[in-house]
């Protein structure tokens, strides 16, 4: 009895992490000890869901696992004095750093903002380019009055036999001779190689008693007076040049004859120019 009691002091006053704190249950532990009395089944006494587990020739389990294993002080000291510190349930959620992937640069920045100037630039200049091209075009279009005067129609009626009329056609006149028979048998019976440009009367005229013709001396650009010179068509009073009753150069220093436009007969009594 005084070696329980002993131990009862020495417990009491020697606490450490397996018999502290003292209480009932130490006390009751020292008493099994002290009278050699096992709580623990015998080795041979395997639990009934150790079945089919390896044992040792005594019949006693071969593999220990953390099922069947008994604890260990160490594993009591790990259980008790974890060095893991404890979870925060305030904090659970652990969020990863991910500093360490980050761009150091703002080289995305800066790309980003020459992507921008590149698209804007390309946008206002592809709008600058089809406004010059559109009016480029534009501008090489003829005008309203161009295109009004591309062509000019004359009632051919109400010209007199014998006498001209003057048009202007694209800012130059144009000669409109009614020719009579004797000025068309003259035209016709003038030999080619009296001609400084030879051109026979039947090549300028579409009707024999119509003469169309440009109005501007081929020499210097001057118009030429009409029934005068010594060929009976038309004179330039600017240098001298004369040219017959089919307005061909026949005197003087122009070098080619009257030019005869594009026209056309729309009828007896309608000619288009143009």
């Amino acid at each position: 009895m005084s070696s329980i009691a002993t131990k009862i002091a020495t417990a009491t006053v020697n606490r450490t992490y397996i018999n502290a704190p003292y209480s009932y249950v130490s006390i009751k532990r020292l008493f099994e000890v002290s009278n050699n009395y096992r709580r623990d089944p015998p080795a041979n006494l395997n639990p009934s869901w150790a079945v089919g587990v390896q044992r040792r020739s005594d019949g006693s389990i071969l593999s220990k696992t953390a099922a069947n294993a008994a604890p260990s002080i160490g594993i009591i000291q790990k259980r008790q004095l974890s060095s893991i510190p404890a979870v925060d349930s305030g904090r659970s959620t652990v969020v990863p750093d991910f500093s360490a992937y980050r761009n150091k640069s703002d080289a995305y920045a800066s790309r980003t903002f020459a992507y921008l100037m590149v698209g804007t630039t390309g946008v206002i200049t592809a709008a600058g380019t089809k406004a010059l091209v559109t009016d480029f075009l534009a501008n090489l279009s003829a005008s309203a009055d161009v295109l009004a005067l591309a062509k000019v129609e004359i009632d051919l009626s109400k010209i007199p036999e014998g006498k001209n009329v003057t048009i202007k056609w694209r800012g130059k006149p144009v000669f409109i001779r009614h020719r009579t028979p004797s000025e068309i048998a003259e035209a016709s019976s003038v030999k080619l190689n009296e001609l400084r440009d030879p051109q026979s009367d039947a090549d300028r005229v579409k009707k024999p008693e119509w003469l169309v013709m440009i109005g501007v001396c081929t020499h210097l650009g001057c118009v030429p007076i009409g029934e005068s010179g010594d060929y009976g068509g038309w004179y330039c009073p600017c240098h001298g040049s004369h040219y017959d009753i089919s307005g061909r150069i026949r005197k003087g220093p122009a070098p080619q004859n009257l030019e005869v436009p594009a026209y056309d007969f729309e009828d007896d009594q309608k000619l288009i120019v143009g």
